[in-house]
């Protein structure tokens, strides 16, 4: 554990970091963006620090390795009940039980395990239910955006919700497609695309064939 406390701090080190909790902000060109106020596994303080962790790491250190944005977070998370499962990650990352694919993943477990609240419990269970059926994807985009709000699902996790909810065929081409969506946006852009050609072809074949009865019964 030491080891890899000692390579977080060599992380900041060579960015010319130091770890203040209050409004130390990070420079090297650009603007100055503020950092995180140090985390004590308090629920109240939860979202405020995965924002301020989000931006910074988009505005700073975003070419980072996804392991080494993981362990700069893990150094703002100290004291209070955040020490013991920092603790406990630190190893988990060491001993290589466990590996997030990107740093607002790793965020996301963070939120999962102090956020608390019942409103969020709520929203995911509701997300989990939420299913497209007769639905445009406009529409079903427009739900889902309004009950993943505070549910606490992002990046993949969100992904892999808004997928199982879509109606199957569209997810089918989707997910057959040559150049799959990335982002969630990019999920709800071309589904939505994909759902309205849909319907207008469906609508022009229904359209034909009631012309075409309608020749047939005119030649009765």
């Amino acid at each position: 554990m030491a080891a890899i406390q000692a390579q977080i701090q060599a992380l900041l080190i060579g960015r010319g970091e130091k770890v203040e909790g209050t409004r130390e902000v990070g420079r090297g060109g650009g603007a100055e963006v503020a950092k995180p106020q140090i985390f004590d596994g308090i629920a109240a303080r939860v979202a405020g620090f995965i924002t301020a962790c989000k931006l910074y790491i988009r505005m700073r250190i975003r070419k980072e390795p996804v392991k080494g944005q993981v362990q700069w977070i893990l150094l703002y998370v100290q004291r209070g009940t955040a020490d013991v499962w920092k603790e406990n990650v630190i190893e988990e990352l060491k001993a290589g039980e466990v590996e997030y694919e990107t740093a607002e993943e790793f965020l996301m477990s963070l939120k999962k395990k102090f956020g608390g609240g019942e409103e969020e419990l709520v929203k995911a269970a509701e997300l989990r239910k939420l299913e497209q059926g007769e639905r445009t994807m406009e529409e079903f985009v427009q739900e889902f955006k309004r009950v993943a709000r505070g549910s606490g699902y992002e990046g993949r996790p969100s992904v892999k919700e808004f997928k199982r909810g879509m109606n199957r065929a569209i997810r089918r081409k989707l997910i057959e497609a040559e150049n799959q969506p990335g982002s969630i946006e990019q999920w709800y852009r071309r589904a939505t695309a994909l759902d309205r050609n849909w319907r207008e072809s469906k609508s022009i074949i229904r359209q034909k064939c009631e012309q075409t009865l309608e020749l047939e019964l005119g030649q009765r």
